[in-house]
């Protein structure tokens, strides 16, 4: 019997493509939807080769394993539950993937020691969290040239000075939006 039974994913694309991530319950965590994880790897493109990315509310690690499945070098992933930072070092592990550093902290503490830039810096905080006014421009400060930052909240964010929509959508309860630098 699965450790996590009704508690997984699919992952989408790349070379895990298929393979379900577990982990445990954990209260207001919400997987991004297959169909939404779908749109964002169409909107980045299905190969992330090379890149740098950051996952600050890494949840199950859905995006973290998506994106070195599609190549890239390093995913740092930060989220504030040992439980589930665990959980996703064991997939990591159990899938045979490099290139994983996970933290358990909080990701305002995480942000303000972080010095390095990433080529993609995903957000996916909890929907009772409201904490895009310090969190989108703390990330703008991380983003290697040309990079993006893909937020997912339950609404439209607008986004601030130093930063403009690239993309957005919707799928039911979840609004999705790829921001780059507004220069």
């Amino acid at each position: 019997m699965p450790l996590f039974p009704a508690n997984r994913v699919r992952i989408i694309g790349g070379s895990c493509r298929g393979r379900v991530v577990r982990f445990p319950a954990s209260p207001g965590l919400r997987p991004t939807p297959d169909r939404v994880r779908e749109t964002l790897f169409n909107w980045l493109g299905q190969d992330l080769t090379g890149l740098a990315c950051l996952d600050l509310y890494a949840g199950s690690g859905a995006l973290s394993i998506e994106a070195l499945s599609r190549g890239a070098a390093l995913v740092v992933a930060v989220d504030s539950s040992r439980v589930l930072t665990d959980a996703l070092q064991r997939t990591a592990a159990d899938f045979h993937v490099e290139g994983l550093e996970v933290h358990c902290a909080d990701a305002r503490a995480y942000l303000r020691r972080e010095t390095r830039h990433f080529g993609i810096i995903f957000l996916d905080p909890p929907f009772a969290d409201d904490p895009w006014d310090w969190l989108l421009p703390a990330c703008e400060s991380r983003l290697a040239p040309g990079g993006l930052i893909y937020a997912e909240a339950g609404q439209q964010l607008e986004a601030p000075s130093g930063l403009r929509r690239h993309r957005a959508d919707r799928a039911g309860q979840v609004h999705y939006h790829l921001l780059a630098r507004a220069d």
